[in-house]
């Protein structure tokens, strides 16, 4: 079982990636060097800023902290979207799950995310968001 889990976590085309309470990734798998381009060796040890686009840090900053220092967050049981930045700087659009991790003691150590590229899918809501609205400003 140890090993399907390995595989699992390892090998899926999704990003799971763990960071610590200060949001500096300590995890990294090949799905996120899929999705956003930096292998692991890049990756851990940097900050979350690595992969939010820069007009979007401050608020992820703002919820992470409130995060951390509270132990809750309204996001436990729903998936979430945001985009995320690639090593080349192109935008990709993202649903995540995320889980605040505790040591034994039930300490706050940081937070897991599991992230879908969801860009093509969104791609084609926006084409079609457009196609409707330019039939329907035809309408007499």
């Amino acid at each position: 079982m140890e090993k399907a889990l390995e595989q699992l976590i390892n090998e899926t085309p999704d990003a799971i990636l763990i960071a610590d309470g200060e949001g500096i990734i300590i995890f990294w798998n090949q799905g996120a060097q899929l999705i956003f381009g930096h292998t692991a060796a890049e990756a851990v040890g940097q900050s979350l800023d690595l992969i939010i686009p820069e007009n979007l840090r401050d608020r992820h900053w703002d919820g992470y902290r409130r995060v951390m220092t509270s132990g809750e967050t309204k996001y436990s049981t729903r998936l979430l979207s945001s985009p995320g930045l690639r090593k080349d700087g192109t935008r990709v659009s993202l649903e995540f799950s995320m889980v605040l991790l505790r040591n034994s003691a039930g300490e706050r150590e940081g937070c897991a995310s599991i992230m879908r590229d969801v860009t093509q899918r969104w791609q084609k809501e926006q084409e079609l968001r457009e196609r409707l609205a330019a039939c329907e400003s035809k309408k007499p």
